[in-house]
């Protein structure tokens, strides 16, 4: 493929255009999935900072669905798994005073707000934080001594291969005559219809939203049998449907869950048991049009069509301090146009700049899919002749030109100019061209390798821009630099792509890569004790010039 990239460019042919991140329906990549679940808690807390206890309603429809169960003789003790800001907690304890509720979620910030709560009370409610794929409940509750566990809209967000945790957990607590009132989203919910054209699928019915919290999708067949694995009878089963009704946007949507009552298994299940699982089954199907819809799930901003928004972030370098605008963090894990966001191979590399300005001084720089923010591009504009900041997407560059006219003012804002520049687009290169024919002494690339298909265009557009002799007679040796963090393309392919296109590596950092002896240039940027603040030890730098 390089070469035939190569060859289109050198022969004036228009190549395809090449996108930094992956158009096939994949789904989520290894590199997020790895993330998602490893930081699940961190989105979770993220989520609660920003709402708090105004995103979610009330669940004033428990008495109604599940009143018999909380009734009857002597304090009922009940166990809400992921607990949120309460939303279940308040509403059962203000309809049955006499209950008590032990109350738990992991995010420390949620359990907070449960505690902070207006109606909180030692005396009602206990409240922790605990991860019941990992913690042990009984370090909390008393083994066998709760009557009901509630389980709304929260095994979703696990993982399917922990879901058994945290029912073997669970199971601890329960009296053997207690039950599990589950409801959760069932498959062939719109919102699964939504993420699925979206290509946020993580696995089966496991879906990633975008603000990095993910939801699985229940059918009554997987989620029977995981319980009854985990020594657990079906009680009550229902699959409730309703149309949801958006007038302002002349939009119905249908919703679809799992209703279930479960109980500690006694070894056989009766036939009258059975019966009764069918009954309430039919039931629920028969009343669904009376059934309150759970909107309280952090897809309803997605299922009503709320557009992702902007939001500011400020970034200190040194003495220079940029407000820039770009994608809100809630929307940024499933968005498309990776230039939307701040990466940090940019935050980085913009923090060289700043300490070591004679890398772009008195030189002609061209920053290749600089995205949103531009930061490297405005440090560089800095004590650069001329820089040229460049994006494929126009997203990206709408943003771009907003935070470059905001955050520069002359004579740095007249030597930087915005250029959109899709790699091996023939058109796009010649108008780079005419605005400097001379071509560039400094190139740089922030996380604009994770992408195999693009390595080589890549590559290409850098040889077709880079200075050829005109830097060389100043003194002047041209430099391609990369900064980026590994995650599909390995190092060992894209040295072997640059070599095909003329390009030598002449240092990197960390060392590590065999490639001849280093120049030393970039351990030269950073103190003797290495980068302060670094936002990643994954992160990567590469430092090439033309054979």
């Amino acid at each position: 493929m390089a070469s035939n990239v190569q060859n289109a460019v050198e022969e004036g042919k228009q190549v395809p255009r090449i996108q930094i991140y992956s158009s096939s329906a994949t789904g989520v990549s290894q590199f997020w999935r790895e993330k998602y679940e490893r930081d699940a808690k961190k989105y979770w807390d993220v989520f609660y900072k920003q709402h708090r206890d105004k995103f979610f309603k009330d669940r004033h429809y428990l008495d109604k669905e599940w009143g018999h169960y909380f009734s009857g003789a002597g304090r009922k003790t009940i166990l809400e798994v992921g607990c949120g800001a309460g939303n279940t907690i308040f509403p059962l304890v203000a309809t049955y005073p006499d209950i008590f509720v032990y109350a738990c979620d992991f995010s420390p910030r949620a359990v907070n707000l449960v505690k902070t709560h207006k109606d909180f009370t030692d005396s009602h409610v206990s409240a922790f934080v605990c991860d019941l794929t990992a913690d042990d409940l009984t370090d909390n509750i008393p083994p066998s001594s709760v009557d009901i566990v509630t389980m709304i809209f929260v095994l979703s967000a696990v993982s399917p291969e922990k879901m058994p945790l945290v029912l073997q957990n669970i199971r601890k607590v329960l009296k053997p005559s207690g039950y599990v009132l589950f409801r959760d989203y069932a498959t062939g919910d719109l919102a699964q219809e939504r993420l699925t054209c979206k290509d946020q699928k993580i696995s089966e019915n496991f879906y990633v939203r975008g603000d990095g919290t993910r939801a699985f999708y229940f059918s009554n067949e997987f989620l029977t049998s995981m319980f009854k694995e985990n020594g657990f009878d079906v009680e009550e089963l229902g699959l409730c449907c309703k149309q949801v009704e958006n007038r302002s946007r002349e939009l119905v949507m249908n919703r679809r869950w799992v209703q279930a009552v479960f109980r500690i298994s006694d070894g056989n299940l009766s036939t009258k048991t059975e019966a009764s699982i069918q009954v309430k089954e039919k039931m629920l199907k028969d009343a669904v049009d009376n059934v309150e819809v759970d909107m309280s799930d952090s897809f309803a901003a997605e299922i009503f069509g709320s557009s992702a928004s902007d939001e500011n972030e400020t970034i200190k370098l040194g003495d220079l301090n940029f407000d820039i605008k770009r994608l809100s963090k809630e929307y940024q894990h499933t968005c498309k146009s990776t230039g939307l966001m701040i990466w940090e191979s940019a935050r980085l590399m913009a923090s060289v700049l700043a300490r070591n300005p004679t890398i772009v001084s008195g030189k002609r720089v061209l920053e290749l899919g600089c995205g949103c923010s531009g930061i490297c591009s405005m440090v560089a504009a800095k004590h650069a002749d001329l820089v040229i900041a460049t994006d494929g997407d126009t997203k990206a560059l709408d943003l771009l030109t907003q935070n470059v006219t905001s955050n520069l003012a002359p004579p740095s804002l007249d030597k930087l100019l915005v250029r959109k520049l899709e790699w091996g687009n023939r058109d796009h290169i010649e108008a780079i061209k005419e605005v400097n024919n001379r071509g560039f002494d400094i190139i740089i690339g922030t996380d604009v390798t994770y992408v195999s298909a693009a390595i080589s265009p890549l590559f290409a557009t850098a040889k077709e821009l880079i200075s050829s002799n005109g830097g060389i007679s100043k003194g002047i040796e041209p430099g391609l630099i990369l900064c980026h963090i590994i995650r599909r393309v390995d190092e060992p392919s894209m040295l072997s792509t640059a070599v095909k296109f003329g390009f030598r590596l002449v240092d990197n950092w960390p060392s590590g890569i065999s490639s001849g002896p280093s120049e030393n240039i970039i351990n030269s940027w950073f103190p003797e004790n290495g980068p302060e603040n670094l936002p990643s030890t994954a992160l990567n730098i590469l430092y090439f010039r033309m054979e």
